[in-house]
Parts: C-alpha cells; sequence; structure tokens
C-alpha cells in the first residue's frame, strides 16, 4: 500500500475512533486527525511484526482497518490520558 493510502486510512481511522471515543480532545480536529495517521501506521506495524499479519497489500482488508482503528484508538487513549486536562 502506497504513503497516500496510508494516510487516506489514517484519516478515517481518526475519524471513526472519535466516533467510537466521542469527548472533548485536548488539540481538536487537526490533533485528532494526525492521531489517527500515526495509530494506523503504528496499528499496522504491530499487525506485521507480531500478528504475521502485514498490511501492505489490501487496502480494503479487514485487518488493515482494524490495526489502524485499534491504533488509533490507543493513541488517542494516551494522548487524553497524558494531555488531556489542557483545555480545563
Amino acid at each position: 500500500m502506497s504513503f497516500v493510502a496510508w494516510i487516506v486510512l489514517g484519516l478515517v481511522a481518526g475519524a471513526l475512533a472519535k466516533l467510537l471515543l466521542p469527548g472533548r480532545d485536548p488539540g481538536g480536529l487537526v490533533v485528532t486527525t494526525l492521531i489517527g495517521v500515526a495509530g494506523s501506521f503504528v496499528g499496522g506495524w504491530l499487525s506485521a511484526r507480531f500478528l504475521d499479519r502485514p498490511v501492505t497489500t489490501q487496502f480494503f482488508d479487514l485487518a488493515t482497518w482494524a490495526s489502524a482503528i485499534g491504533g488509533a484508538l490507543v493513541l488517542l487513549l494516551l494522548y487524553r490520558i497524558f494531555f488531556g486536562h489542557s483545555r480545563d
């Protein structure tokens, strides 16, 4: 999968992670989107490394989307834990 496809996947994964984890984010829409892109890369790497499921071949593969959304959720949760009180 190309770099642009990972970015598109990350944008969608970030939006889906935001839908699954509603609430106020410390950084707003831009940071949440960047977290989605980073989460897709992290989720894809973890899936390939530990689950022996490389996600570089298919854009519409369920494992690709699950790992990207899972990675975005984890990064969004960590971001909220460490920086969640900055907008109070």
